[in-house]
């Protein structure tokens, strides 16, 4: 099978960029910014997600701290998930002006 696919990386401060950008580059990705990449035609069997992680483990070295997050589309849908890693707690938490505020104690007045 055959699916257009997105990545989004990061492979920590010693990551194995070299290896990720030769896959990324047999694959004929395009840069989409930084750490993010399209592909228009990956090749596959079976699950995607399976394929994908096997493919990729097999040719770039990821650690406990890689991340690596693959938007697709599945029965019509886009879909996203992790491959590797997870959610973190985003950089731009409390700058917006709807960010969740606590209620101070009330004084006790004597």
């Amino acid at each position: 099978m055959k699916s257009a696919i997105w990545l989004s990386f990061d492979l920590g401060i010693t990551g194995d960029y070299e290896s990720m950008y030769a896959w990324l580059e047999d694959h004929q990705a395009k840069e989409c910014g930084a750490s993010i990449a399209y592909i228009r035609s990956y090749e596959f069997e079976g699950d995607l997600m399976v394929s994908l992680n096997s493919d990729l483990s097999a040719n770039v070295d990821v650690n406990h701290r890689s991340r690596i997050y693959v938007i697709f589309s599945e029965d019509g849908r886009t879909k996203g998930r992790y491959l590797r890693g997870n959610r973190r707690a985003p950089p731009w938490t409390g700058y917006g002006c709807f960010a969740e505020q606590e209620d101070d104690e009330a004084l006790e007045l004597k």
